[in-house]
């Protein structure tokens, strides 16, 4: 393992990402950061510290982020090819963080030997790089726009008892926990045991006291006695050529809707998923057809009780009526045709949904990347819009989801989240990781998801995190359940990150008493 270390890190880095949907090898994916330690811990020089955690953090990103090459595979204007470009760039750049994360703890831990270039492993060594992991996550989170997706607390997600801790701490601060636990399995193969014991105890008494004793039955039975619809119409990204497109999702998705019953019932659309313009007051030349025969045909499916939320595009023109840019916006419709409150996406997506810097990068003919002509402009945030018999929906519209302590106006806290998404762009191992990701913010915040995507997975999830219903890939369905209750405010869902900024400072506290002690 050490006559190849790069190469060593680069395969370990490959091998660590299994531990994410959708093939949750979670325990592998603890022994590979367990042998990251090793390999910093042996590394001669900082650079070298840097360069093995770099590599790894390489390949952790390329095999995770594989999903983002199947965009490309929709994009007339640039070749497929060019996707696995995209996911190997992207990955160069991410692996700054665990490079940084780890770098940090070798100098913390350094402690120059005679003909030896070796960290001493010790506690003092795994906390240090639990707290600088910690931070590292929430700013790979934050900077330049952020981009979050598979934190390494995510593995968690198929074990209820660990997963439940992002109900205090949340999700950036049980990453740092999860490399911790693969630090006291690198301490146990330097025949330091108590910190596995501790951890061991510690892990198996979370799941004990932690793991779910509600099944899906008595989980329902604690609803709000309220139903709600998810729709999945399995409509994909080929059909955008269709020349009838608009008309054909529109009536499926009226189609796949269902009937009134005897409970008040929320109808749930994935996003985007009205091809036409639904608000009045555009200039009269750009509907395809009126607003108010479009809203009329959806709410022909509602109850006089019934409430729908519907994803599409707003507009924004100019004085002089010239399309200016749109919205990826999220509505409430009543059974009367009218549109309630909206939501626009706040946090969108850097090349997928507006170019940065358009006037310098357009010219360079990275224009090509967004997919239409002008850009989507963004919301003002996190918000709730009130939907009449079912409170206030939290509105996440697909990435926004990824982003811990930042799904939910904290000073009008909804009773739901709505996640509508579209991830036919996502390949086969994106869709069970956003999925993942959805149930860590419903962890955090204690509230109850409703998800819906064209082609898969849509899901009911409780507060707890567990799905009360899914629709799986490429099937045609819908969710029709009782909507869960929203639990009580967590302790995350109080303090947010400043719970990260917390835990790391204790940890790296902890990191220094234990090292001075130890003297």
């Amino acid at each position: 393992m050490f006559s190849r270390p790069l190469l060593v890190s680069l395969i370990l880095g490959i091998v660590s990402a299994t531990g994410f949907a959708p093939l949750e090898w979670w325990p592998l994916a603890l022994l590979c950061f367990a042998a990251l330690f090793a390999l910093v811990s042996a590394a001669p020089t900082l650079r070298s510290a840097l360069l093995r955690s770099w590599l790894f953090g390489l390949g952790h990103f390329t095999l995770g982020d594989n999903w983002i090459q199947h965009a490309f595979d929709f994009q007339d204007k640039m070749p497929p090819v060019l996707g696995y470009f995209a996911v190997a760039l992207l990955a160069v750049y991410l692996a700054i963080y665990p490079a940084l994360a780890m770098g940090a703890a070798w100098l913390f831990a350094r402690t120059v030997k005679p003909r030896s270039g070796w960290v001493e492993p010790d506690l003092g060594y795994v906390l240090a790089a639990a707290a600088a992991w910690t931070i590292a996550e929430w700013l790979r989170g934050v900077a330049f726009t952020g981009y979050p997706w598979n934190p390494l607390a995510v593995v968690w997600v198929p074990v209820p008892g660990v997963r439940n801790l992002a109900t205090l701490i949340g999700t950036y601060a049980l990453s740092g926990v999860t490399l911790a636990i693969a630090g006291s399995l690198y301490l146990a193969t330097q025949r330091q045991y108590r910190p596995f014991a501790v951890v061991a105890v510690g892990l198996l008494a979370l799941n004990l006291a932690w793991s779910d004793r509600c099944d899906r039955i008595r989980c329902i039975s604690t609803a709000s006695g309220k139903e709600v619809v998810i729709v999945q119409p399995n409509i994909g990204q080929d059909a955008v050529s269709r020349p009838d497109y608009a008309e054909f999702l529109l009536n499926r998705m009226i189609a796949l809707s269902g009937k009134p019953g005897t409970l008040p019932r929320l109808v749930v659309w994935p996003e985007g998923m009205v091809d036409y313009f639904v608000e009045d007051g555009y200039p009269v030349q750009w509907y395809r057809q009126d607003p108010r025969l479009v809203r009329a045909r959806i709410a022909a499916v509602l109850g006089p009780w019934d409430q729908a939320l519907i994803g599409g595009t707003a507009a924004y023109f100019s004085r002089d009526n010239m399309l200016a840019g749109i919205g990826n916006s999220v509505w409430a419709l009543g059974p009367d045709g009218m549109l309630g409150g909206r939501y626009d996406k706040a946090h969108l997506v850097p090349y997928g949904e507006y170019l940065p810097m358009r006037p310098l990068l357009a010219p360079l003919g990275l224009a090509r990347l967004v997919m239409g002509d002008v850009d989507f402009l963004p919301g003002p945030g996190p918000s709730a819009i009130a939907v009449p018999g079912f409170g206030n929906a939290g509105i996440q519209i697909c990435y926004e989801i990824i982003f811990s302590g930042q799904v939910v106006d904290r000073a009008h806290r909804p009773d739901f989240l709505f996640n509508p998404s579209n991830d036919a762009w996502f390949g086969r191992w994106g869709p069970p990781q956003h999925l993942a990701q959805a149930r860590l913010r419903a962890i955090e915040e204690g509230l109850p998801i409703l998800r819906s995507t064209p082609t898969g997975i849509s899901a009911l999830i409780d507060g707890h995190g567990r799905l009360l219903g899914t629709i799986p890939p490429n099937q045609a369905g819908a969710i029709r359940l009782p909507l869960p209750r929203p639990l009580p405010p967590t302790l995350f869902s109080r303090l947010g990150n400043w719970m990260v900024l917390l835990m790391a400072v204790f940890t790296g506290l902890f990191a220094i008493a234990n090292r001075r002690f130890a003297r």
